[in-house]
């Protein structure tokens, strides 16, 4: 009997050509992320990751030198940090050509928090710090200031992003800089009441079956986020982070921060969830108490 033949083992793609670094980039600094091998080169899933990660530093590098200009004392912080590739990045490209301002990591894993710490002191990265804590936790924590300028979270999973932005509000954030992913909250309520809404509005086709509740919810949850950032005074701007081949969980949302509450915004944030039949369930995360006053929002009218 001949021998089964074995699965061949997958074997990295790895990419000898010239390598996408910015110019200054610390090459030592990528080996020791792991994102290039020790003898500089990367595979294919490697040079997609630093990809997203150079294209999103195309826009939080311009907030950070305005904010510079203007004399602030830069506060990052990265929530949903994991390995803190974005972090360690900024802080080589950015953080120390500026020469000030702080990078605060925020991690749920405290294994990643540990190797991220060991990590900015054997590079001498002084100006990071990272914690071992969840977004909503981090928003009442002793370990981070009291203000902080910008705000990211990349691929932030489910109600982290929501979780995020209410840190960003309470902390009066200039920025924040969001990648939502798996938007599993809006989907599992839409299930939930699916035949009463059926019954009452043609829209609920919309999420009749569970890939269009999983993908419209993810679309109407971003939606109701945008909203909400501009209802609390914030620009919003839409856009892809990478292309499409590159990441499905691809929508960048940036806020800047300008003061002008938008109350519309709110009544239509409001009329949205009300539509959906989502208004108790959800609106006192996007800042509506269950009567649809704007509660939340009105005490962020003291705030800044």
């Amino acid at each position: 009997m001949r021998p089964k033949a074995g699965r061949a083992r997958a074997v990295p793609d790895m990419l000898a050509g010239p390598l996408p670094l910015r110019p200054g980039q610390s090459v030592e600094l990528l080996k020791e992320l792991h994102i290039l091998t020790p003898e500089g080169r990367l595979n294919q899933d490697s040079r997609r990751k630093l990809k997203q990660v150079h294209h999103l530093i195309q826009f939080i590098e311009p907030l950070l030198a305005e904010l510079a200009a203007e004399g602030a004392a830069l506060t990052l912080a990265d929530h949903g940090a994991g390995k803190s590739y974005l972090g360690f990045i900024l802080y080589d490209l950015c953080f120390k050509a500026l020469g000030q301002g702080h990078i605060y990591g925020v991690e749920t894993r405290a294994e990643l928090v540990q190797k991220s710490r060991l990590l900015a002191q054997k590079l001498g990265f002084g100006r990071m710090s990272f914690l071992d804590l969840s977004v909503a936790d981090a928003t009442v924590a002793d370990g981070l200031p009291a203000h902080i300028d910008v705000v990211t979270a990349l691929h932030a999973c489910d109600t982290a992003t929501d979780d995020a932005i209410a840190f960003g509000l309470h902390k009066n954030a200039r920025a924040m800089v969001l990648v939502p992913c798996c938007q599993a909250e809006m989907a599992a309520c839409l299930r939930r009441d699916k035949a009463l809404q059926l019954a009452r509005t043609a829209l609920a086709e919309l999420w009749r079956h569970p890939l269009h509740a999983r993908e419209f919810g993810g679309h109407v949850t971003n939606v109701l986020r945008c909203l909400y950032l501009q209802a609390s005074g914030y620009q919003v701007t839409v856009t892809e982070l990478v292309g499409w081949e590159h990441s499905l969980k691809n929508e960048l949302i940036i806020a800047r921060h300008t003061g002008q509450k938008k109350h519309g915004a709110a009544q239509r944030l409001r009329a949205i969830l009300s539509t959906l039949g989502l208004e108790e369930a959800l609106g006192a995360r996007f800042g509506l108490d269950a009567s649809g006053t704007r509660q939340a929002l009105a005490a962020q009218d003291a705030a800044h």
